[in-house]
């Protein structure tokens, strides 16, 4: 399993085209994809879960996947939200 913990820095959080981007992206694996934040369990496959998972700037999340291109996934995951606009 590939663990990652990040803290969300962009202005909008995972919002609008950021949210977009994340589930584009997450949607390309084959692995299974969670992300933890304090108060819920996103699947970033789904836009509806990460629109409702209430990540904002400053947010702490635990990025969690399990699969074949778990290494592949992780890598493009975290540089996606490390370098997320608005």
């Amino acid at each position: 399993m590939y663990e990652a913990k990040l803290k969300v820095m962009n202005e909008t959080g995972l919002h609008a085209r950021p949210a977009s981007d994340l589930m584009a992206l997450s949607s390309t694996f084959q692995s299974d994809i969670c992300i933890l934040t304090e108060n819920a369990r996103i699947n970033p496959k789904s836009i509806i879960s990460i629109l409702g998972g209430g990540v904002y700037k400053g947010t702490e999340i635990t990025l969690q996947i399990e699969g074949e291109d778990e290494e592949e996934a992780g890598r493009a995951l975290v540089e996606l939200i490390e370098n997320l606009t608005d």
